[in-house]
């Protein structure tokens, strides 16, 4: 006696329907959704491996180093948020202006200054510190200088200049003759007067972290350093344009 089969069980039936779905071609909507998934795996995994990495080395750090980095990374975020919001406003001042042309020529004239001011080209004029060096031992070499320079520039410092030089990003340090530091081709030597525009408690804090700039001068011989916060600071010193030699705007 045979039992019956319930409808849709026969096994034929099903090893073809397989067969078919097996080898049948993807459309491009199934072939845009395997590479989509595809893409986002490799995302996920390159993710996973550089969280791993960092988290290696975060995990060995000490405190105040950990301090320090968060404290720069609370300050990029800052930076960029008001870089957003800056150029979102731009962008509703372009839409809403009855003369778009005027308002696209005020808003190229603006990015002129924000450029001069970046490229070194033109003075600028704002809050800011005041780091002043001391060092009669010729012990602070250009090394050191730069870092100061560099600890400035993460904690939110837009315009810098030493000794009568304005720093901007080709800006070299270099040592020079008799214990001096040649910057940017020019020779300058102690007292080092490095002022930088910027929030100044942010500055001033930046240099004072454990183990920071502050405590790097205070471990050379003889070398001493002072911040001085001001609400109004001038740097004057420009730097001539330079034209590039290998670089070319891309399309």
């Amino acid at each position: 006696m045979t039992t019956p089969q319930p409808a849709g069980v026969d096994s034929r039936d099903a090893w073809r329907r397989i067969r078919r779905v097996l080898t049948a071609r993807p459309g491009g909507r199934q072939t845009g959704v395997a590479v989509l998934c595809g893409v986002l795996a490799f995302a996920l995994v390159t993710q996973v491996h550089s969280t791993s990495a960092a988290g290696g080395g975060l995990a060995s750090a000490r405190p105040d180093d950990l301090l320090g980095i968060s404290s720069d990374l609370a300050a990029r975020a800052d930076r960029l948020r008001a870089e957003i919001a800056a150029l979102e406003a731009s962008a509703r001042r372009l839409s809403s202006a009855t003369d778009q042309g005027a308002a696209a020529l005020r808003e190229v004239r603006a990015r002129a200054r924000a450029l001069g001011i970046l490229t070194g080209t033109v003075a600028a004029r704002g809050p800011g510190i005041v780091l002043t060096i001391t060092d009669p031992r010729a012990s602070v070499s250009a090394d050191l200088l730069l870092s100061a320079v560099e600890e400035l520039r993460d904690a939110g410092a837009e315009v810098l200049q030493l000794n009568g030089v304005r720093i901007v990003a080709q800006t070299a340090f270099l040592p020079g003759p008799g214990g001096a530091v040649e910057v940017g081709g020019t020779v300058v030597s102690a007292p080092y007067r490095l002022a930088a525009i910027g929030q100044p408690r942010t500055l001033a804090g930046a240099l004072g972290i454990p183990g920071g700039v502050l405590d790097a001068v205070a471990g050379r011989p003889g070398a001493r350093a002072v911040v001085t916060q001001s609400p109004s600071l001038s740097v004057t010193a420009l730097r001539a344009p330079q034209a590039d030699r290998y670089a070319r705007p891309a399309r």
